[in-house]
């Protein structure tokens, strides 16, 4: 069984900090489904204040945050805009067609983003035949994308696009945060041209668990009727949003280190023979191995045998993700180990599979 020391996998895999399990082990609780939650309603009270939105509701993850947004707006034929890289597209299981019969229609656009007058090209015209478009979903940042930032005059002009031809606006932002950090601009100036926003606990902000929807008091009235129909009505969730709300206080200003260390990284695989690095924007490192003449799979599992893991996006496409519990030591050490197995592979002092 090989040790993984340094794990680049994702930013999901962050393990609450000590400070973080003792605010949780202390946290005042009480019925969530009845609202009686204090640390849960001080949760919501805060991410309204982030986000600019009046109310918001707390749900078990990002992906029935975008769930019960689609459920919301939706009636079944209708068609959601996305970028063809977008994460409901690839991997939610189908849940836009599963839970409100929505279909979804991809958007080519670049490094996960696309343009006022592509989505103009996306709506449909008012016809008995054709799927009704209803729906906008902006991916902030971008996954597949590179980790790619939307600049907010693109948002605005695709926001306003949108809603001149009737359609509702709907941000996934699951790194919403990575975004604001990466530019300086608020997480509220990202949002406010949306008519639905969700932000992500458990990825870089380190929390265990958990995500935040937000909206009009309308929406949100409608949202909690989904998330008890979709199962994620909670009792005492105040012990596990406390993880949430300790992440906004303390975890959000240091995600500037997880971009560094991606800096680093990136700079240092962009050095080695054979791996091709794409641009870097925030926490994600996109990299391909093609010049290796070996798989993105078989590369991480010899990576895996010397103590260090990424994820794989696709035959020869590789990712790494920079995050709390990677540090700037176990960042430059990853460089050389992913250095000196290049060397070794294209030397032929290792045999790789295809």
């Amino acid at each position: 069984m090989n040790t993984i020391r340094i794990d680049l996998f994702s930013d999901t895999i962050t393990k609450p900090t000590a400070e973080m399990r003792k605010f949780m082990s202390e946290a005042e609780v009480g019925d969530e489904q009845q609202k009686e939650d204090p640390t849960v309603n001080a949760l919501v009270e805060k991410v309204c204040d982030l986000l600019g939105k009046e109310d918001a509701v707390f749900l078990p993850s990002g992906t029935m945050c975008n769930q019960i947004a689609f459920r919301v707006y939706c009636r079944p034929g209708d068609e959601i805009i996305m970028d063809e890289t977008a994460h409901t597209r690839h991997y939610e299981t189908g849940g836009p067609a599963a839970h409100s019969g929505a279909c979804m229609y991809p958007v080519s656009g670049k490094r996960g983003i696309f343009s006022a007058s592509q989505l103009e090209e996306a709506v449909r015209p008012e016809n008995n035949h054709l799927p009704r478009s209803r729906v906008v979903l902006i991916e902030q940042t971008s996954n597949l994308g590179g980790g790619s930032v939307w600049p907010i005059e693109t948002i605005q002009s695709v926001c306003i696009a949108a809603h001149r031809r009737g359609l509702m606006c709907h941000m996934d932002g699951a790194r919403l945060f990575n975004a604001a950090v990466a530019t300086g601009l608020s997480a509220k100036a990202y949002c406010i041209a949306f008519d639905s926003v969700w932000i992500d606990f458990s990825k870089g902000l380190g929390a265990p668990v958990g995500a935040a929807l937000a909206g009009s008091k309308e929406f949100i009235q409608d949202a909690w009727r989904w998330k008890h129909q979709f199962g994620g009505a909670m009792r005492q969730a105040g012990i596990i949003a406390a993880g949430a709300l300790y992440s906004l206080n303390h975890h959000v200003e240091r995600l500037a280190d997880d971009h560094e260390n991606a800096r680093i990284l990136s700079e240092g695989l962009a050095e080695v023979n054979g791996i091709e690095v794409e641009p870097v924007d925030t926490n994600l490192i996109f990299f391909d191995v093609s010049g290796l003449s070996v798989t993105a799979e078989a590369f991480n599992t010899l990576l895996m045998e010397r103590g260090v893991r990424v994820s794989i996006l696709g035959k020869t496409r590789a990712r790494a993700v920079t995050h709390l519990d990677v540090s700037r030591a176990q960042v430059e050490e990853a460089v050389k180990i992913i250095r000196n197995l290049s060397d070794d592979i294209r030397k032929g002092k290792i045999s790789v599979g295809s």
